[in-house]
């Protein structure tokens, strides 16, 4: 990065907490986010488990006549991203709007305003149709409600890259800092799609878990009896900004961001390349991007999904690009509490990798219990650990072999 962009505010609504310092204290006690679907009678699905979010009012985001105009993954990506901003201490009024910018993306967006409005369409034909139902829906109106919330006016974007959608549009917010078109990047992902047509789909394809009677035991990421992933959701934001302006301001800096790499697979609409060379490819860019060796890496927040495929051959991947020294890395799959939050998860393990750099705490890979043959690194099982972390890296890769891979390290 020919610019030093630094980190300073976080903010996360997930299946485990409803701020970031929340979410992270919980997936590093273990307490599991997934519990039997509540959104909807799932009675007659073959998956009705999922990693909702819990105890959240929109209204104190936003007020009740907006919630009307948003659809829950923009007011979670508000959420977080006020959060984000109050710690980062940025006075909005007080900066050149233009150089304050936005990157929020998300996998499939609007998913339950489509399916409410397409039932109203059916039954009422088109004045069963919101005029507010296409902005409610499009993918970039997350950012467009941060935007219009905060009042800032610089880069707005939003990347849709599957599951590696808010790594991606990390990765891309600190490119924009670096090429100078913003000083400070509001940026991450955000989802909510814990609908029936989404379980359907995902389920139809038997991508997810079916242990309906044991929910918070239902994601276990490599071990030997995974059965799939969960579907969460929430929002994971963090604040990006270029170092001088922030030690300008006097900003608390939580970490540093160091480098971005990726890639794609080439390979299948949903299932990873089994050589691993598009992840390898990513893993690689992001070290050479930060300048840092294997051996300056203490932690993986892996993608770890708790399928059969991704999980041996992330460790598989892992093991190329770290050799032997892949086995001294501490590596953890948080989704394994928090579920599955697809374009979201880049963002919230974002942070979560950065609360490790700040803490000294590596969140566990809880249900590992019995460690696949394939999955024999050190993942961290069931317990946190306290471990120095110099520098992390994490992981995420999407359908459509897209692959995203951002690094950060401690700030000196």
């Amino acid at each position: 990065m020919s610019r030093r962009i630094v980190v300073t505010g976080l903010g996360a609504v997930t299946p485990v907490g409803l701020s970031a310092y929340e979410s992270f204290d919980n997936a590093c006690k273990g307490v599991s986010g997934i519990d039997k679907i509540t959104r909807f009678n799932a009675e007659n699905l073959s998956v009705q488990i999922a990693g909702e979010v819990k105890g959240f009012n929109p209204e104190q985001y936003v007020s009740k006549k907006e919630v009307k105009k948003m659809a829950p993954f923009s007011i979670y990506a508000l959420a977080a991203a006020q959060e984000a901003i109050q710690e980062s201490g940025l006075k909005i009024e007080e900066e050149n709007p233009f150089r304050v910018g936005v990157s929020v993306g998300s996998g499939i967006g609007g998913l339950s305003t489509i399916e409410k409005y397409n039932e109203a369409f059916l039954a009422r034909g088109q004045k069963g149709v919101s005029p507010f139902f296409i902005p409610i829906a499009v993918i970039n109106m997350a950012g467009g409600n941060i935007a219009i919330n905060l009042g800032v006016k610089g880069p707005n974007f939003s990347d849709v890259t599957a599951c590696a959608t808010g790594s991606h549009s990390i990765g891309l917010a600190a490119r924009a800092i670096a090429y100078g078109d913003a000083d400070v990047m509001i940026c991450g992902g955000t989802e909510s799609t814990i609908t029936p047509l989404a379980i359907s789909g995902f389920a139809n394809m038997k991508a997810l878990s079916t242990r309906n009677d044991e929910p918070e035991k239902a994601s276990r990421p490599f071990d030997r009896d995974r059965d799939g992933f969960i579907v969460g959701e929430g929002a994971g934001i963090i604040i990006l900004e270029e170092y001088e302006h922030a030690k300008k301001r006097g900003a608390n800096i939580l970490a540093e961001f160091a480098g971005f790499g990726m890639s794609d697979d080439a390979y299948h609409i949903t299932a990873p390349d089994p050589n691993g060379s598009g992840a390898e490819y990513a893993i690689q860019m992001a070290l050479n991007d930060a300048k840092l060796s294997t051996q300056d890496i203490s932690y993986i927040n892996a993608h770890g999904t708790s399928t059969h495929f991704n999980d041996s051959i992330e460790t598989s991947v892992i093991k190329k690009v770290f050799g032997d020294y892949a086995y001294k890395i501490a590596i953890s799959s948080t989704k394994s509490v928090t579920g599955h939050l697809l374009g979201a998860a880049g963002g919230i393990e974002a942070v979560f990798s950065v609360l490790s750099i700040k803490k000294g705490v590596i969140p566990p890979t809880i249900n590992l219990d019995n460690p696949d043959d394939d999955c024999d690194l050190f993942y961290v099982p069931n317990t946190a650990i306290e471990k120095n972390v110099d520098a992390a890296i994490s992981n995420s890769f999407g359908f459509g072999g897209a692959n995203a891979v951002v690094a950060f390290k401690k700030f000196h």
